[in-house]
């Protein structure tokens, strides 16, 4: 697949990113690179590869989750007590979208 530099200047308006010429040519082809692998990656035959279902499977000892237990709900007011601006039981942020 071949990225144009009219997707890369589309995705980076998307992610309100002002982007070089220079920049648009080298992200055109790192883009195209990426996808080059990904093509690479779905000629390989994974029939009789089994899903994953868990990555830690039966490590208990080692298991790096923590145990899942209730507990009690933090509270509207404790989690805006920080906030920078709040107003009507929700954080205020300032407008990002100008367009």
């Amino acid at each position: 697949m071949r990225i144009s530099e009219k997707d890369v200047r589309y995705v980076a308006g998307l992610a309100n990113l002002e982007l070089t010429p220079e920049e648009i040519g080298r992200l055109s082809k790192d883009l195209d690179e990426i996808l080059g692998h990904i093509d690479t990656l779905n000629e390989l035959d994974t029939s009789n590869v089994q899903p994953m279902a868990q990555v830690l499977h039966d490590a208990a000892e080692t298991a790096t989750l923590r145990e899942d237990r209730e507990r009690a709900v933090l509270s509207n007011e404790a989690a805006l007590a920080n906030a920078a601006q709040a107003g009507g039981g929700y954080f205020k942020v300032p407008k990002v979208i100008e367009r």
